[in-house]
């Protein structure tokens, strides 16, 4: 697309290198009501102006942005969804705040969404049909933005349509443990309706393992236990406190992979070859229905058969049994059934992202890409809309700086507003399907902001080992919301910390899973990824999620009130957030840690050593794993040590180039796009998904846990030994990505 070429060429051979970065800087555009500073080779990133941009982000402005995001529902590709893309482009365009650039990209794309004309109903039904108690169709209006034609019934996108009716049978989570249990406790679950409740595994997983097992179809719900600290009455719930309100209904896309479903790996552009629906995979294979809990209430409290075990008890204020059918002395019949009726429609949309353009001075053809999705299920006012009003101020202060002529990063940046997040990060992966070549070479670094402000705790951070060291910097010169008088690291570290080998106590920063638009920028193209956000206080709740996550209960008032009032925690993320993009941007050197892969690695490394004596029994040598973990220690150790002789001198643009590349592609030393053939999408030998029990290599463990199923099975053996080699040689390659240019 056209943002690319404004963004200029990457120079492929060494010896233009330092061309490349002149052509770059003079190409720049000077127009008379934005110059440009001038700019040198040697630009870095200038504390003054970091300083200026901490000043200026405003948290009333923070707020007011949210609370036009979120007045009305906008739902991926509905006029308000429109809209805010409008909005956006106008904010992005403005004469005074805006960038460079700004423009749209659209992808059709395949959505799921329920009937108007024939709603989705559960029903407990007696042996001649009659119904004897229906669930909500809808959520309680309880204060006045729950109702209307624009917020979207509860529903599961994707789930197919079908009116499968059973005795009702409770599944805790819906895993394959939890059916497995079942089963050894002879709980007939052929031709059933299963109650599940949400956790323990994805949506979709829900009805794929009941599927196994003959269900016929699937209901969820949010437990008050696990979402409210056991409080379930409506005056303890929003609108008096954060509590999920019974009525409460939480949506979702229950597609087993992310992407268009009809285009995986390619962009779902007009011309694009597509899959038909009726072959595409991924979608449940059983209707599914998601329900609140005051009905899950009179089912479960109504359900017969055996005790449920202690683990699987809830929040309800009664014992959950495990059925099938309902219980003699309740108030259905021992023979009713439960009737969940499904009719989701598939249809082809156009769904926009929004892309807003900082030309760089020096270096425009490297990117630092900054992004956030823009649709929601209703309001939306946390997801993600406490992310986009957080963008909307950041790139306002980065804009005015540009337009008065007083900045213009080293490097690109890039904002973004994906669309079509919530049917399964569809946005963000058309994107990278479409530019995935420019992408790989010249992306330095994503930074995701999506839920903002869960609560105002304390600061969350997940992402690759690398960037562990430009967010501790940058945490370290932020006060932290409140009176305490510490920095948002100190704060930080009081809440989620790990004891380091080489840094002592330091926060604890999570690895990136697929819950957000990082997935594609780290799993498909290797790009050093991160997510940012405030949180809560894990020791005051046992929430998994914020309550009212993805219900009609998402709303302003709900944020200004109980999650954030006075905004200055999302202040402070728009302020950790910012500075990590200058520093990314703007920094003579990149400011990502190669050696802080070792610590992981030498974890993964030690987890593995409780396979190596099985390992070897099966003539597969360990040796070969232990040798390139330390030779990548050791290349990332002499790596550092470069870099820090060129920061006493004053090194060649061509070198700060060339040590520039090599930590850009460090991540990408990590794919391998044969490792997880079963996988769509995840190519990262490290941070792939592990389903096995060793918290080593994801592929490694996997492979030895079915192997350890199978007993003897030579191919199961094979794979492990392939595994191994896998890792081995993405370690191996990373070494040598990091030794100097010259040596081969």
């Amino acid at each position: 697309m056209q943002w690319v070429k404004v963004l200029g060429g990457v120079v492929g051979a060494a010896a233009l290198l330092g061309l490349g970065i002149i052509v770059g800087h003079f190409a720049i555009p000077k127009g008379a009501d934005s110059p440009a500073p001038s700019a040198s080779a040697s630009q870095d990133l200038d504390l003054k102006i970091l300083e200026t941009v901490m000043e200026q982000l405003d948290a009333n402005r923070i707020r007011e942005n949210l609370r036009e995001l979120s007045k009305e529902p906008h739902l991926a590709t509905s006029p308000r969804d429109e809209a805010l893309v409008q909005l956006l482009l106008q904010r992005w365009q403005d004469p005074e705040s805006g960038l460079d650039s700004a423009r749209t990209t659209e992808y059709e794309v395949l959505l799921s969404f329920p009937r108007e004309e024939q709603p989705n109903r559960v029903d407990v039904v007696n042996s001649t049909g009659a119904v004897l108690f229906s669930c909500r169709q809808s959520e309680e209006n309880v204060t006045g933005e729950q109702g209307g034609p624009d917020v979207v019934p509860p529903y599961a996108a994707y789930a197919p349509p079908g009116t499968p009716q059973g005795p009702l049978v409770y599944a805790n989570q819906g895993s394959e443990e939890d059916f497995k249990k079942l089963q050894k406790e002879e709980v007939k679950l052929q031709d059933s309706i299963v109650l599940t409740r949400y956790g323990g595994v994805g949506r979709g997983a829900k009805a794929v393992n009941a599927a196994k097992y003959g269900v016929a179809g699937v209901l969820v719900y949010t437990d008050p236990k696990d979402i409210n600290d056991g409080k379930s009455l409506p005056n303890e719930t929003f609108p008096h406190s954060w509590c999920l309100p019974p009525s409460g209904v939480e949506r979702g896309s229950y597609f087993e992979y992310f992407g268009d479903p009809l285009t995986p790996y390619l962009p779902a552009t007009p011309s694009s070859f597509r899959l038909n629906s009726d072959n595409a995979s991924g979608f449940p294979p059983i209707p599914i229905q998601p329900i609140g809990f005051e009905d899950a209430q009179v089912l479960l409290c109504n359900l017969g058969g055996k005790l449920a075990p202690a683990d699987w008890q809830g929040g309800l204020g009664c014992d959950y049994n495990l059925g099938p059918g309902f219980r003699s002395n309740g108030i259905f019949p021992e023979d009713g059934q439960v009737n969940v009726s499904v009719h989701n429609r598939l249809e082809l949309r156009n769904s926009s992202n929004v892309l807003g353009i900082i030309r760089g001075a020096v270096e425009p053809d490297r990117y630092v890409l900054y992004g956030n999705h823009r649709d929601s299920w209703v309001h939306g006012a946390v997801d993600p809309s406490t992310g986009t009003a957080v963008l909307l101020e950041l790139s306002r202060v980065l804009g005015t700086l540009l337009k008065k002529g007083t900045w213009r990063p080293r490097r690109s940046i890039v904002f973004a507003s994906w669309g079509a997040e919530e049917f399964g990060l569809i946005g963000s992966t058309e994107f990278t399907e479409e530019f995935f070549s420019k992408l790989q070479e010249r992306a330095v670094a994503y930074i995701n902001v999506d839920i903002s402000v869960f609560a105002n705790a304390t600061l969350r951070v997940q992402g690759t080992p690398p960037i562990q060291s430009v967010v501790f910097s940058a945490a370290k010169q932020i006060s932290a919301p409140g009176s305490s008088g510490l920095s948002i690291y100190d704060n930080w570290i009081r809440y989620y910390n790990r004891s380091s080998s080489v840094y002592g106590l330091v926060p604890s920063v999570g690895t990136l899973g697929a819950g957000s638009d990082y997935a594609p920028f780290i799993h498909f193209l290797g790009i050093s990824s991160m997510d940012i956000a405030y949180t809560y206080d894990r020791s005051k709740t046992s929430a998994r999620i914020y309550p009212t996550y993805h219900t009609a209960f998402d709303t302003f008032d709900y944020v200004d009130k109980f999650l954030d009032p006075g905004f200055s925690s999302h202040q402070a993320v728009a302020r950790t957030a910012g500075s990590v993009l200058l520093r990314l941007s703007d920094s003579l050197f990149l400011p990502l840690n190669v050696s802080d892969y070792s610590e992981t690695l030498r974890s993964f490394l030690q987890a593995a050593e409780n396979l190596r004596a099985l390992l070897e029994q099966h003539n597969i040598s360990f040796g070969p794993l232990v040798t390139a973990v330390e030779t990548f220690e050791g290349a990332a150790t002499s790596f550092n040590q470069r870099i820090a002789t060129l920061r006493e001198g004053t090194p060649d643009p061509l070198q700060v180039r060339m040590i520039n590349d090599q930590l850009m592609l460090l991540e990408r030393t990590f794919l391998n796009s044969q490792a997880f053939p079963e996988e769509r999408y995840y190519s990262h030998v490290l941070w792939a998904p592990r389903t096995g029990s060793v918290a080593t290599f994801p592929g490694l463990s996997n492979a030895y846990s079915q192997a350890e199923n199978t007993g003897h099975e030579p191919a199961a053996w094979a794979e492990v030994q392939r595994q191994l080699s896998i890792v081995v040689a993405a370690l191996e390659g990373a070494a040598a990505t990091l030794r100097p240019v010259a040596d081969l």
